[in-house]
């Protein structure tokens, strides 16, 4: 008989040879987990491990490091400067213009029916490069068919990397591919001697957004409601579902009684009902009495 001893795996055994330059072992990839959970709230999957090598070793380069756990005893630090670029590495930021379009003809209905009685107040809270936001000024100017609408955008998102891509608002041409060219030659421009490939949106859609970081963790956000609508997709995947909760928890008093909330396709708030109740596709309203919670 084998002895059982061989089939035990040590918690902290280093990985298989990656045949790459860093020292790296599972209890350094446990404690990356643990990490990024408490800052950021995000689940790394345990099949993740070559993703955060990938992502973190231009870190170690850096700062000069051979081991990961060199790394993390300076990220470790007290008031240690490099948890943002530790939490902008792990962060995945997908997204593009229009994504899942069925939402913004939903908003473009609820600024209709708002923007002709008062200011429309609108949160992209995972904002990323500014795909999203953008597309929701975009959908303003067309939805009340003025360059200036009663309308305005807090964009956010814990990446400040992103963010800053974002407030520039300038995308390579296959970024914008997709939008029908009517749209192209509206909201967005050419520099003037149009050598850098780039366009930016116009000074009008940019008028409409403001970015500011903001953790989704944290317990008080630095935005005021209330807003109209929030944005808040293809993010929640990255959370379980407590923290899903106590973040859904803490829009129900940022969000208008007759609000938005705008989940990612692949997401849903079933258990957050007392909360939260479906109105139509991966789009949210306040429960009955969910301002019990605000």
């Amino acid at each position: 008989m084998m002895n059982a001893r061989t089939h035990v795996e040590s918690p902290v055994a280093a990985l298989p040879p990656l045949g790459k330059e860093f020292e790296f072992t599972r209890e350094d990839f446990e404690r990356i987990r643990r990490l990024i959970y408490d800052h950021a709230g995000i689940q790394l999957n345990p099949g993740k491990m070559e993703m955060v090598y990938s992502r973190l070793a231009r870190r170690l380069r850096a700062h000069g490091l051979v081991r990961f756990a060199d790394y993390l005893r300076l990220l470790e630090r007290p008031r240690g400067a490099e948890w943002e670029a530790f939490t902008n590495a792990l962060t995945t930021n997908l997204t593009s213009f229009f994504r899942e379009a069925h939402h913004f003809d939903e908003l473009k209905e609820l600024i209709r029916r708002v923007s002709a009685k008062r200011e429309v107040v609108l949160w992209s809270a995972a904002a990323s490069t500014g795909e999203e936001p953008y597309s929701m000024a975009i959908a303003a100017i067309e939805a009340t068919g003025m360059n200036t609408p009663r309308v305005r955008i807090v964009a956010s998102d814990v990446d400040t990397a992103v963010l800053a891509k974002a407030e520039a608002g300038a995308y390579t041409m296959d970024r914008v591919e997709r939008l029908s060219p009517e749209r192209i030659r509206r909201f967005f421009q050419r520099s003037a001697s149009g050598s850098d490939g780039l366009v930016r949106v116009r000074p009008e859609v940019a008028a409409m957004v403001r970015f500011q970081k903001v953790n989704l963790l944290d317990e008080r956000y630095p935005v005021t409601g209330p807003f109209d609508a929030i944005f808040c997709r293809n993010v929640m995947i990255y959370f379980d579902k407590p923290t899903q909760y106590r973040i859904l928890r803490r829009f129900v008093p940022l969000l208008r009684p007759d609000g938005l909330l705008f989940a990612g396709h692949s997401e849903n708030f079933y258990h957050a009902t007392d909360l939260f109740r479906l109105r139509g596709k991966t789009v949210y309203q306040l429960a009955e009495g969910a301002g019990a919670a605000r």
